[in-house]
């Protein structure tokens, strides 16, 4: 008894052991990380912005702003948007499923129990063969309980290409996560500033009809006294309701970016608008990385981060494609208790099965040469996407540093062009006291420098909403102690197929 046994032992380890080294192999491509050659970006920051430090800004940039109300905007918005909380549900999903695509590697182990009763038909089959004799008992009780095991042996690396593929694609929805975190301070922060650049342009308008209902007042003043004509009241008057004119469509655009703040903050319109509601001074152009390089951003943006992780998922997919040109081998057991009559725990009622199980799909019309065709071309178009993200994010970073230093010049004359209207409007209604010009020189003045004053707010906010846009377009918005599990190399060569 006890050399059967042994060699049963033996057996079960050799088996064993010839297993563990199939399970070495592995097939199919071994990836390699894409090589993206960028160039130096054409445009920085100008003379215009001030170059700070990129450590300082990136992490948290909204602080740069120097504006506690943006800051706690920007930080409720995170805490509380929907978008950001779903990516958190999808980045779990995909941590479950790399957890049981790992898991597959593993051996199963159940245990199950079972008990029936049964009383024969005396005139079935059992019973008129075994008849009435002696021994013959009607009444069958079967009680059995155990742990099974089985184990599907790796040996072409199959499970492991698809748990390496699942932990991949794991990784990029944790990418995909930060960039809605990226996108979602991006946009509250832009629309923040919309609403203090409309509120800014309110505030124009409403010094501006201060100043028109003075003009209107000081025409019919002169009306009174002889000096002026009914047509200059009629002018004046339509310039006091053109100024007016201007207030509803501001108040409109106010009200939507007001909105759109509540929701990015998870809430319904209307929430937060009464904390906004006390004007204050549109921030300004905060310090912006001036010595933004290729290879920072291919590492920090997100966007990138995800597509190279989905593209080294479609590669192992391919792996997982060719395995299944190899054998797939199983192995299984079971031990326990089975009785009918007696103890069920005791030596005669114990119970002990193992064996062993090989598939080889050997013909099946050229299944398994389709499935390799169709992860080759999912990696293909992976490597397209990848190599598009880090052109779009090329394009991004030129975007916004062109679109902030053309702005922040834009504004600096435009200021300069306020100053000298406002010289002219004084000069104008003086020399019109004067009587040595007529009133439509001062209307043409006016209007000029409501045109001029409501387009330098404008750009100002613009301003600031072009330094938010290259943040963005730098990946900023995300520590960058934060886990990704990448493996992307600017520097090599392009995934290659076996």
């Amino acid at each position: 008894m006890n050399s059967i046994n042994t060699k049963a032992l033996k057996t079960a380890l050799s088996s064993l052991a010839l297993s563990v080294m199939l399970a070495g192999c592995m097939v199919g491509p071994d990836y390699v990380a894409p090589k993206s050659e960028l160039t130096e970006f054409h445009n920085k920051a100008s003379d215009q912005v001030k170059a700070g430090q990129q450590a300082l800004q990136l992490d948290r940039w909204w602080t740069g702003f120097n504006d506690p109300m943006l800051a706690n905007i920007v930080q409720r918005a995170l805490d509380q948007n929907l978008d950001l909380a779903a990516s958190v549900a999808r980045v779990n999903q995909a941590r479950a499923a790399a957890s049981g695509a790992g898991a597959q590697l593993l051996p199963t182990v159940d245990l199950g129990a079972s008990a029936s009763a049964q009383r024969q038909s005396l005139r079935g089959p059992t019973a008129s063969v075994a008849g009435p004799g002696p021994g013959f008992d009607r009444n069958i009780h079967d009680t059995n309980i155990g742990p099974s095991a089985s184990w599907e042996i790796d040996v072409a690396g199959g499970l492991r290409r698809n748990a390496a593929a699942a932990e991949n694609e794991a990784d990029a929805a944790e990418a995909d996560r930060l960039g809605t975190r990226i996108i979602v301070a991006a946009d509250a922060a832009d629309a923040y500033l919309q609403v203090r650049g409309f509120q800014a342009r309110l505030e124009i308008a409403r010094q501006q009809i201060e100043t028109d209902e003075h003009l209107l007042k000081l025409v019919k003043d002169r009306y009174d006294a002889g000096a002026a004509q009914g047509l200059e009241i009629a002018q004046a008057d339509a310039l006091l309701k053109s100024a007016r004119a201007t207030v509803p469509p501001l108040q409109i655009a106010l009200q939507q970016q007001l909105n759109r703040l509540d929701v990015l903050m998870g809430q319904q319109p209307g929430t937060y608008a009464q904390q906004l509601a006390k004007y204050t001074d549109i921030p300004g152009i905060p310090a912006v990385p001036g010595d933004a390089e290729p290879t920072d951003v291919l590492r920090r943006r997100p966007d990138i981060i995800a597509a190279e992780r989905r593209l080294a998922a479609s590669n192992e997919r391919i792996g997982a494609a060719i395995s299944d040109y190899y054998p797939k081998v199983s192995l299984s057991g079971a031990l326990g208790f089975d009785t009918t009559s007696g103890s069920l725990f005791s030596s005669r009622s114990f119970t002990a099965l193992g064996g062993g199980t090989l598939r080889w799909r050997l013909f099946d019309f050229g299944k398994v040469d389709a499935e390799v065709a169709q992860a080759k071309g999912a990696n293909a178009e992976a490597l397209a996407l990848y190599r598009q993200a880090v052109l779009k994010a090329a394009e991004d970073v030129e975007n916004a540093f062109v679109g902030l230093n053309q702005t922040a010049i834009h504004v600096i004359q435009l200021q300069e062009q306020v100053d000298a209207l406002v010289k002219s409007r004084d000069l104008s209604e003086q020399a019109y006291r004067a009587g040595s010009i007529t009133l439509t020189d001062v209307l043409d003045a006016d209007r000029l420098l409501l045109s001029a004053r409501d387009e330098l707010d404008a750009n100002r906010a613009g301003a600031a909403r072009s330094a938010v846009a290259v943040y963005r377009a730098l990946g900023g918005g995300w520590e960058s102690s934060v886990p990704v599990n990448h493996n992307q190399d600017v520097a090599v060569a392009n995934p290659t197929t076996k």
